[in-house]
């Protein structure tokens, strides 16, 4: 993925420690979509991913940071968000995409169903934390 956090444009940042964290950091996200000019479609996908990603973050990694920031690339408009944890990170993360796949007490849809909603997904994982970066682009 294209390192969208140096494209130049603001980055707004939000620590998660707990569940009102996550909420705070959904918003941040839905606000910078509605003034990127994202479609409602597109900000609800957006938002429904970070807000799976962000309860990850907090359940799995003991929480973190999100940061968010609106991106061009190529005449199209959209917005990055970061989500990086110090947790003890995803023993296999390919089994963790799986949809289906519950290490808790889930439906199994959080990392799968968020790498749906949006269009670039990537994820790094190691003993150190996780860091999972997704981008929505408008259409």
């Amino acid at each position: 993925m294209k390192d969208y956090g140096a494209s130049g444009a603001s980055v707004e940042s939000v620590p998660v420690a707990n569940s009102s964290d996550v909420v705070s950091a959904r918003q941040m996200v839905r606000t910078l979509a509605q003034r990127s000019g994202l479609s409602l479609v597109h900000q609800t996908k957006l938002v429904t991913a970070a807000s799976e990603l962000g309860r990850n973050m907090l359940i799995y990694g003991g929480g973190g940071v999100v940061r968010a920031t609106t991106v061009a690339d190529g005449g199209r408009s959209g917005i990055f968000v970061e989500f990086a944890d110090q947790g003890p990170g995803i023993p296999d993360v390919e089994l963790a995409l799986t949809d289906g796949w519950t290490s808790g007490n889930g439906m199994g849809l959080g990392l799968s169903g968020a790498k749906r909603l949006v269009d670039e997904f990537e994820i790094d994982s190691g003993a150190d934390g996780t860091t999972v970066r997704i981008v929505k682009w408008g259409r």
